[in-house]
């Protein structure tokens, strides 16, 4: 069975958690820049004297699709890795993945990953 992690971190942990997935053989990341609020809200900022709300902050989106018997240890490292403990830490979702097709083989399922 194929799932899909998306994780929702904080850029500066970026490297961190790459190195740390690389570490256990996961090598096969997509990374996208992105912005967003939860409990963190935002915050307001001065900019020549005039106030403004901030209310999406930059965070990183981290997509990797591995063989289901792999996502509790790669969660683990994430949370693990990218956890600085305090609010805006990000999030984690775990989807099943129907099929992964291989472009330039064709090869689907396990295979293609």
């Amino acid at each position: 069975m194929i799932k899909k992690i998306e994780a929702i971190i904080k850029p500066f942990k970026l490297d961190e958690v790459k190195e740390a997935l690389q570490e256990i053989g996961l090598q096969g990341i997509t990374v996208t820049e992105v912005k967003g609020f939860g409990r963190q809200k935002g915050h307001t900022e001065l900019y020549r004297g005039a106030e403004y709300v901030v209310d999406f902050l930059p965070k990183v989106k981290i997509e990797l699709v591995c063989d289901a018997e792999l996502v509790e240890r790669a969660v683990d490292i994430i949370i693990q890795t990218a956890r600085t403990g305090r609010i805006g830490d990000g999030k984690i979702f775990v989807l099943p993945v129907e099929n992964a097709i291989r472009i330039r083989t064709g090869e689907s399922g396990l295979e293609a990953l």
